[in-house]
């Protein structure tokens, strides 16, 4: 079985490359691997409020779907990011209730937001994280990853990317691309 690595969300950022779309990224707790992740509008306000700590007038839907989990007895263990297909994650979201533990299938952006309000760890599978991350040079990192990216490199990676139409690793790339010019 596949080691697990635990995530935690380090930043959302709005996209050029989709409308509407916007870039969470996730990075590995105690590494230097970073995951982008393309979500929505709504998924990206509600996980932003949340990491801001800001309360709403009214339960936001990810607010009410964990009141309701809290109401009924049961625990958001952990998420649990499964599969990555063609530039999309798939997660599970592990619930306990009494004596059983209970696997439903979740959009990674959803799932990260419940997770958020529950303060449940997120984790992915290694072999997905190597596949899919993004290991850019970091200035402020206490640790430099093993390769340092040129801008030329960088730039043939977003080509590939875009002809690939990988567009949250070509957000991504984008964005670097313009810190380093």
């Amino acid at each position: 079985m596949d080691k697990k690595v635990e995530l935690e969300v380090l930043d959302i950022s709005d996209t050029q490359a989709q409308a509407g779309a916007y870039v969470m990224l996730l990075g590995e707790i105690n590494g230097t691997r970073k995951l982008p992740v393309i979500i929505g509008a709504s998924e990206a306000q509600a996980t932003a409020i949340c990491l801001k700590g800001i309360k709403t007038q009214r339960p936001l839907t990810h607010d009410l779907f964990h009141t309701s989990l809290t109401v009924l007895g049961t625990q958001l263990l952990r998420v649990l990011i499964y599969k990555a297909e063609e530039g999309v994650f798939y997660s599970y979201i592990y619930l306990k209730q009494n004596d059983s533990i209970i696997r439903i299938d979740a959009r990674t952006s959803d799932a990260i937001a419940l997770a958020l309000r529950a303060k449940a760890p997120i984790f992915i599978y290694e072999a997905i994280l190597e596949k899919e991350r993004v290991c850019l040079y970091d200035v402020e990192e206490e640790t430099i990853p093993e390769h340092r990216f040129n801008i030329k490199e960088l730039e043939e990676a977003l080509t590939q990317a875009i002809q690939e139409e990988d567009y949250e690793l070509a957000a991504s790339l984008r964005d670097e691309i313009k810190k380093m010019k």
